[in-house]
C-alpha cells in the first residue's frame, strides 16, 4: 500500500496503548535510502544544531516504530521495539547471484 507523504502532516500520533504523542509536524527523510527516518511533533526551524538535536531527541518518533497509518499514526513504544529486536532471530544475508551472458 502506498500513500502520499503530504497526507501525514497534521495526523494525530498514538501509541498502540492509546497514549497520545502529538501531531505530525515535520518528517526527516533519508534521500540516499529513500525512506522516512523520523517524525517530529515540533517544527525544525531552529537557529543552532543543539536546538535541532534537542527536538529530534525529545520531540520526535523514529519512523521504524510506526505500526500503521490511516486516519491516525499508530506507533509501538520504543521499549517494546527493543524487546522484539532482541527476540527476533538473526537474519541470514541474501545470497548474491551473478549472471553472465553466454557466448
Amino acid at each position: 500500500m502506498t500513500a502520499r507523504i503530504s497526507k501525514l502532516f497534521g495526523m494525530d500520533i498514538y501509541t498502540d496503548n492509546a497514549e497520545y504523542k502529538g501531531k505530525v509536524f515535520d518528517l526527516v527523510i533519508n534521500l540516499e535510502k529513500g525512506r522516512i527516518e523520523t517524525i517530529t511533533t515540533e517544527p525544525l526551524r531552529v537557529r543552532s544544531k543543539q536546538e535541532a538535536k534537542k527536538i529530534i531527541s525529545e520531540k520526535s518518533i523514529p519512523y521504524r516504530t510506526v505500526k500503521s497509518v490511516k486516519d491516525i499514526v499508530i506507533t509501538c513504544p520504543s521499549k517494546a521495539l527493543e524487546i522484539e529486536e532482541e527476540e527476533a532471530p538473526a537474519r541470514q544475508p541474501a545470497p548474491q547471484y551473478r549472471y553472465q551472458r553466454r557466448k
